[in-house]
């Protein structure tokens, strides 16, 4: 890891979160206002973190599921250390009960820092899949923050219930469709052995077991919200017809 770049990413997060806090919030609800400061360091990583890792990726020809990490896929993953490092800060503080996220992001956290630090290899699949996670994620911020607000603001409901359908839409064919065959396509190389060499076994069963976990837990997600979504629309129908 290269110390520079790190801190500054971490510097930069942090300080995007205090702004958040105490600036661009400071006129909500205290309740939701950790978790509005959380959705714009989101902002500010999701979609860069796609770029990035998009033009890491085709910039490096000799890409592959144990091909060597260039520089430029370092930076990245950086990059994306330092905001979940950033936003598991974010939930320690004001969410220590939320298990599930603070679990989520410290198995997020080892994936990445086995593959930037220890093993220094299989960058190509990480990016992969960082960018099925994050390219739904300006969306995603979009919805959660109208969402926050659509109690007390009729046109964050409205935005919350326009938007609602074609995010999941696309959260599902994201991480229901894709991410699982990608992660297939993951398994039958890691399995073959061809990685061995240069990422030991327990490091790629570990990658998969992670990555695994969060789509299951995406796809139940996103299927709730979904059933949620019907019934509410039902209800609606229901009142409307009588």
């Amino acid at each position: 890891m290269e110390p520079q770049f790190f801190s500054f990413f971490l510097l930069m997060f942090f300080t995007i979160y205090l702004v958040a806090y105490f600036v661009v919030f400071r006129s909500w609800s205290p309740k939701i206002r950790p978790e509005a400061s959380s959705c714009l360091i989101s902002i500010f990583h999701g979609t860069p973190a796609v770029v990035l890792a998009t033009y890491a990726l085709l910039s490096n020809k000799s890409r592959g599921f144990s091909s060597p990490n260039t520089p430029l896929e370092n930076l990245v993953l950086d990059f994306s250390i330092a905001y979940f490092a950033t936003d598991l800060l974010h939930y320690l503080v004001f969410f220590p009960g939320d298990v599930l996220f603070i679990a989520h992001h410290l198995a997020t956290l080892f994936v990445f820092l086995t593959c930037r630090c220890l093993v220094s290899h299989g960058a190509y699949a990480l990016l992969s899949l960082l960018i099925l996670a994050e390219v739904t994620s300006a969306c995603q911020n979009a919805w959660t923050l109208a969402c926050a607000r659509s109690h007390d603001s009729e046109f964050a409901g409205k935005v919350y219930h326009i938007l609602s359908p074609p995010f999941y839409a696309f959260y599902s064919v994201v991480r229901g469709v894709l991410g699982p065959m990608f992660v297939y396509e993951m398994c039958v190389f890691y399995m073959s052995g061809a990685a061995d060499p240069v990422i030991p076994k327990w490091v790629w069963i570990s990658w998969l077991i992670v990555v695994a976990s969060a789509i299951s837990v995406s796809i139940l997600w996103v299927s709730n919200l979904w059933i949620q979504l019907f019934r509410e629309r039902r209800g609606l129908f229901y009142k409307k017809v009588t």
